[in-house]
């Protein structure tokens, strides 16, 4: 059975929807999201999933249905804010929905296969989809998923700190993933995150999260105990999001499943500043030159 890519895209929703194009990074205008798709497919994975809001849901098929009929079979979940799905009888208040592990459990009623999930807005190359959907077929299991591990230093921007998920790896596998709020590059090059006003040196070789996870459909059912924990939590903080790392470091520490730290020396591009659009440009550009990709890529 091929594996799945579940895509968060409920965040591009809005940009979809307002029907602009979307931004726009290969020759042809190819967005980051088709690129992933197009590594997806040649790595043996066999439906892509979207997980969109439903009422952008026409814009999108609008969008991907002409490239992918043929390609790939598609799929459509909707994340929303109905907590009565999951046996929660009250509301809560929120501006957005409760997040990366909540966008997640929206397709546990579609997904009956090992899959993984990215982020919608992140190039991450071919390397990491061909290794995702060899483990996915071979290795997987209940208790047994994976993360991507990306070295952090070819992770950052040249213009500003960003955040990561520092993984704490032994024997290969994850045993913590702490947060870093301002990771960045020092004058010298060297890599170094802040936190509490301090500086603390950070090897190059470090592996980080960049959201790209390997599960079985086990997950769901592990995962929704703990997402009606969260709610009751926070059902007075309206900006608390139920991410996926909670989730890995609930499983890592209740013993439930282990994550295996699949390391990639792939560059992965993404947007985090305006400034970083001309080189993410520029380095898709120069992948179309030297034949990792087509030109038009869904020609």
């Amino acid at each position: 059975m091929k594996p799945t890519l579940l895509i968060l895209a409920a965040g591009m929703a809005s940009r979809y929807g307002s029907m602009k194009q979307v931004d726009g990074f290969g020759p042809n205008g190819e967005t980051i999201i088709d690129y992933s798709i197009y590594d997806a497919i040649n790595a043996g994975f066999g439906k892509i999933s979207f997980i969109i809001r439903e009422e952008f849901l026409d814009s999108f098929k609008a969008i991907f249905e002409p490239k992918l009929a043929g390609k790939v079979e598609t799929d459509y979940v909707f994340q929303n804010y109905d907590l009565t799905q999951f046996g929660i009888d009250y509301e809560v208040e929120r501006a957005k929905p409760w997040g990366t592990a909540h966008a997640v459990l929206a397709a546990r009623n579609q997904v009956n296969e090992p899959f993984c999930v990215i982020n919608a807005d992140d190039f991450y190359g071919f390397d990491a989809f061909k290794k995702m959907a060899d483990f996915l077929t071979s290795e997987v299991a209940d208790d047994t998923y994976s993360i991507i591990g990306y070295q952090v230093d070819r992770t950052l921007s040249d213009h500003g700190s960003v955040s990561r998920g520092v993984c704490q790896v032994e024997d290969g596998k994850m045993v913590a993933i702490n947060e870093r709020l301002k990771v960045y590059f020092k004058d010298d090059g060297s890599v170094a995150y802040e936190e509490d006003d301090k500086e603390y040196p950070l090897d190059p070789n470090t592996r980080v999260s960049m959201n790209f996870w390997g599960f079985t459909p086990a997950v769901f059912k592990q995962s929704e105990p703990m997402f009606k924990a969260f709610v009751e939590a926070n059902k007075t903080n309206p900006k608390a999001e139920f991410f996926i790392p909670l989730v890995a470091d609930g499983l890592i520490k209740s013993g439930e499943a282990s994550f295996k730290v699949i390391p990639t020396d792939a560059k992965w591009f993404g947007v985090t500043y305006k400034e970083d659009k001309p080189i993410v440009q520029k380095s898709i550009s120069d992948l179309v030159e030297n034949g990792t990709y087509p030109a038009n890529l869904w020609a």
